[in-house]
């Protein structure tokens, strides 16, 4: 009895998945995968896209963005925000981002969660607060801090009053 040929995938129509099976990485490894993660996520800050930045040394800078709906933050990889910290715990808080209004909840960690120095179950975020997880600190932002566009509005708004000023100055003198 003559064996039937192998259809090649392309011929029956059907798609290849690739090859199969399970890696694994150094735990190093990971954290150069997620470092480089990281960087390439640093996108600007915006009402639309907020972030979380971090202000303490031992994540040097990073910025964490605030997705749409709720985001779990903690030591554990599993987290969508992953913290490593010894005063952060395994499954610390929430933060919730509903149609650009952001609150970051307290999940009965063991150090506690602080929003501008205040110890909070539940607090609703605005740009500049600064969060604090265990001895861990972040500060959210709404908008970079330095952007080219809220200097450019800053300059605007001091030649506007200054132009008032000559103005009125021009009007009382004569």
């Amino acid at each position: 009895m003559d064996n039937p040929r192998p259809i090649s995938p392309a011929a029956s129509g059907k798609r290849s998945s690739g090859p199969q099976g399970t890696r694994f990485f150094a735990q190093e490894d990971l954290r150069q995968l997620a470092s480089e993660a990281g960087e390439a996520s640093e996108a600007r800050a915006s009402v639309h896209k907020p972030v979380l930045e971090s202000i303490s040394p031992e994540l040097g800078g990073r910025r964490f963005p605030v997705l749409p709906g709720r985001q779990s933050i903690g030591r554990l990889a599993s987290n969508n925000i992953v913290v490593n910290g010894p005063s952060v715990s395994s499954s610390h808080a929430w933060i919730m981002n509903q149609q650009g209004r952001c609150v970051i909840m307290n999940t009965l960690s063991t150090n506690g969660t602080f929003v501008n120095g205040k110890r909070i179950h539940q607090a609703t975020l605005k740009h500049g607060d600064r969060i604090r997880l265990g001895q861990v600190e972040l500060v959210f932002l709404t908008r970079d801090r330095h952007s080219p566009a809220s200097r450019h509005l800053v300059r605007l708004a001091i030649g506007l009053v200054a132009l008032i000023g000559l103005g009125v100055l021009a009007w009382w003198l004569l």
